[in-house]
This record gives structure tokens, sequence and C-alpha cells, in this order.
């Protein structure tokens, strides 16, 4: 791990400390040889005081159960009916995997305790078929979960409820999440599962807002696997109910858990409620984060050197991309009315983040406040950049003679003999402080 790596952690500490994560692992993920690295994971998170509470679904050790005693099952993960049969072939697997989840979690020096809360009602009659022991989660025990976790004790809750009256069913470990994470009003709900969640095009999605996990779960259904589209439902419900972030995790996958939670981009599809990414001004809070970004840029000649002083003086020039409150990318734009010309300068995106097209959107975002601003023109100086400028951006070689007086003499000064790249301003189309 390089030490920027850290820092980059730590930045998330202070945000994540006393907060509720709901994590809720597939059985399949549960029967995996990287469970016992995810229950690490979990330590990790613990040691942060990070407030853990732990959901596990069954369904792949109640199809391996069933089929070990011959039985048949009417359904294995809590959405279609439950028989008697299928309910009994649950209770046992959930039972068996929640003792041994239990055990895995002492082995790493966890407290946890098997957290009877989610208090059910069935699922009843829907479409003319009794769906019989199978459960909906009417309300789970808070009062409980919140006493264990200012305990520092892990919930570990299975896919099973009960009413009032001690009958039991089978519920479906997503929705439980869900219920359980909107009772304690959670940040984040994280599942685990045995795949990559959302793939389109044969990239992983990385992010989505609700509307666009909405408007996926209907193009796409049918086409994406139940499990991927369970956990796409319940993860935009939560988010439209007030769950800040829901991530869709391969489970699979060695460290993704805190890769997930402690980078901006992640390693698997998140769907996010509240602004994740944005283009927004400089403050001076921001500076000292500014030069960190820029500074290797400016070691390598590619940008000119900037000050704390220069900044603080051209304060309001400055604007950054950030994603998930880091910036990973900056920008100016310095206007010259005089000559109907705006400068597109300091345009720079952070290593880890290239490749994403975050430096055209810059791009497009300072075209387009150029615009509002009535600017006829706008142009860049460049030592390495250029061929960026050209092949991305639109913008043609021209003489320094087309620079402003005011910016000419700056240039002659300097005697970096920059390229001069500029192109015409199309109209504005969207008002830029809403990118």
């Amino acid at each position: 791990m390089k030490v920027s790596d850290l820092r980059g952690i730590l930045t998330y500490v202070p945000r994540f400390r006393e907060k509720i994560f709901v994590i809720a692992v597939d059985g399949e993920i549960a029967a995996s040889p990287n469970f016992g690295n995810i229950l690490l994971d979990l330590a990790v998170l613990r040691s942060l005081s990070v407030k853990v509470i732990l959901v596990h679904g069954a369904a792949f050790q109640i199809d391996k159960l069933a089929t070990a005693r011959g039985v048949k099952l009417s359904n294995s993960d809590g959405t279609g009916i439950t028989d008697e049969a299928t309910l009994q072939v649950s209770l046992d697997a959930a039972t068996t995997l929640m003792n041994e989840i239990m055990q895995g979690l002492t082995s790493v020096d966890l407290r946890a305790a098997y957290a009877n809360v989610v208090i059910a009602h069935p699922a009843g009659i829907l479409g003319g078929v009794d769906f019989l022991h199978t459960g909906k989660v009417e309300r789970v025990d808070s009062k409980l979960l919140q006493l264990l976790l200012n305990e520092g004790v892990i919930p570990v809750v299975p896919p099973i409820g009960f009413d009032g009256e001690g009958r039991t069913f089978r519920v479906n470990s997503d929705a439980i999440a869900v219920e359980i994470a909107e009772a304690l009003q959670a940040m984040k709900i994280i599942y685990l599962g045995a795949r990559d969640a959302v793939v389109a095009n044969g990239e992983l999605v990385r992010q989505l807002s609700i509307a666009e996990a909405e408007d996926l779960v209907k193009k796409r259904r049918g086409q994406v696997d139940v499990i991927s589209l369970s956990k796409l439902e319940h993860g935009a419900r939560a988010c439209r109910n007030g769950i800040a972030r829901v991530h869709l995790l391969n489970g699979n996958v060695d460290e993704a858990l805190l890769a997930e939670v402690f980078s901006p981009e992640g390693v698997g599809t998140m769907i996010y409620s509240n602004d994740y990414q944005q283009i927004r001004r400089v403050f001076k809070k921001d500076l000292r984060a500014l030069l960190i970004l820029i500074r290797s840029s400016v070691e390598h000649a590619e940008l000119v050197k900037r000050t704390r002083a220069d900044l603080i003086s051209q304060l309001d020039d400055y604007w950054v991309l950030e994603i998930d409150r880091q910036l990973v990318a900056c920008v100016a734009l310095h206007d010259y009315p005089e000559a109907h010309k705006s400068e597109l300068a300091c345009l720079y995106v952070a290593k880890s983040h290239e490749g994403q097209g975050f430096g055209r959107k810059l791009m497009a975002f300072a075209e387009q406040l150029a615009a509002q601003r009535g600017m006829k023109h706008i142009f860049a100086l460049s030592t390495q950049a250029f061929n960026y400028f050209q092949q991305k951006g639109g913008y043609t070689e021209v003489s320094p003679d087309e620079l402003p007086p005011e910016r000419r003499k700056k240039y002659d000064a300097s005697g970096r003999n920059s390229k001069v790249l500029q192109r015409v301003i199309a109209a504005a189309v969207v008002d830029p402080a809403r990118a």
C-alpha cells in the first residue's frame, strides 16, 4: 500500500466514524473461500468505529441441503412460495450457516450476537396464489439492534422472520437489509453477491442515480439475472427512502469491500441518492488539496507553478471536479472581456482518474461558462498537452498575436514558448452551476 493510498483512506474515517453500515452477504459468498477475508474487512471497519450489522442470505445452503435430503423446494430465495418442507429446510440451513458465521466473527476477534429482530407477516395471496410461509418484513426491532451496536456487538440477522403468534416465515435477505437500514437510518447498504451486479456493453457500471437504477430495472427486466435485479430494485428503493449509498459488490473479489468503501470510484456498482459527482467553485479550504493535486504536473512543467497567494488572488476563476468529496480534477477560466475571450487554464485530472472523460467534461464546462459570460472565443496555452486540446476539444493552433494584449505580455515574459490553441465558443445550452 502506498502512503498516498493511506491518506486517501484517512479522509473517509471521520465521515464514517459511528455511522451504521448494513452489510448483506449472499449465502453463496458466505460459503466461498473469500468469506474469511470479508470477515477481516469487517474487523477493519469495526477498528475504525464503523457500526456493522450483518444480514445473510441462505439460498445456496438451502439448495444444497435440499439436494442432500431429497427435498423438492418450492423456492429458495424467499421471493416465491415457501411450502412446509421448504420452510423446514430453510430453517435448518439458515441456522447452520448463522452458527458458522458467528464462529468466523469470533475467530477475527469480533463480538457478535444472533439478532431475532425481524417481525414479519405473511406475503399473502399474490396473483391468486398463496405464498404460504413466505413473509414480508412488518417492522424490525430497532431498539435491540441499537443496543447491540452501542455495546460494540455486531448483530447477525438471518433471512427468517416471526410474527406475534410465533409463526416463522422465510424472508428475502435483500429486503431485510433495506428495512433495517431504513429503521436505523444507516449510512450505507453493501450487498455482497457472487458476481458483478451491473454490467453494460461488457463493462462494469460504476455509479447509478436512483432514476438510472430504476430505469435499468425496467429496461433490462428479463436480461439482468434475478439476483442482480433484486439488489438493483431494493437498492433503488433504499436510496429513494433516504439511504445515501447502496453498493453492489462481487464478494468473490478480495478486498472489494474496503476498496469500495475507501476509494472515490470503488470497484463495484454504487446507487446514490445525493450529489456524488459535481463541478463546483474552489474555496479557501480547498487550496491545500488543490496544490497537492496539481503538484506532479507542475514538477513536470506541464502546468505553470501557482502559489497559494496566486490562487487566492484569482479564487473565483478556479473550479474543481469533486467525486465523493475528493478533488480529482480542476480547471480555471480567466476572462478578457475587452477581447471577448476567455482562457482555459490549469486543466488537470489526477492520474488515478485519467481516461474517464473528466478532462473533456471540464473543457465543456469552461466553454459553457464562457458562453454565458458573452465571450466569443476560448483559448489555452500548452507546452505538452496541445494534441489533447486539438483532438478532444476541437482547438486549433493560432499565432500568439491572437492573445489579448494583457495576456500576450505575460506570455512573452514567461519564456515557456507555449503553443496557443483557440476555438470559437458555441452557444450556451446548460447552466454550468448545475453540471
